[in-house]
């Protein structure tokens, strides 16, 4: 499986940006996409997740509320939408399948990461 992130980039705080990522190659539908980001000298962390059918979505704790993940199975994307983004929203976001971090264990399919920064 493939992954191909986009839609990083500089926003002030308060403001908006959408992440798209097309899987491609050998899919299935048992997939569940999401998200994970890490920020400078901090661990990789699940920012939210989305079943393939897109009937199930799982979000962490600090994006509760701000950040909607979506699926459209058919074209094999995944999107995420951050809304009301802080500085410390600022790492790089990277896009995978069945991801799984363990401490220092990194499991599942990744894309190569995009950066999102937000200025204060």
């Amino acid at each position: 499986v493939q992954l191909q992130a986009s839609g990083g980039g500089l926003v002030q705080a308060g403001g908006s940006l959408r992440l798209s990522c097309v899987a491609s190659g050998q899919t299935s539908s048992t997939y569940t996409l999401g998200w994970f980001r890490q920020a400078p000298g901090k661990e990789r962390e699940f920012v939210a997740a989305v079943s393939w059918t897109g009937v199930s979505t799982f979000y962490g704790d600090s994006v509760k509320g701000r950040f909607t993940i979506s699926i459209n199975s058919a074209k094999k994307t995944v999107t995420l939408q951050m809304n009301s983004l802080k500085p410390e929203d600022t790492a790089v976001y990277y896009c995978t399948a069945d991801g799984v971090v363990t401490g220092p264990e990194i499991r599942g399919y990744w894309g190569q990461g995009t950066l999102v920064t937000v200025s204060s």
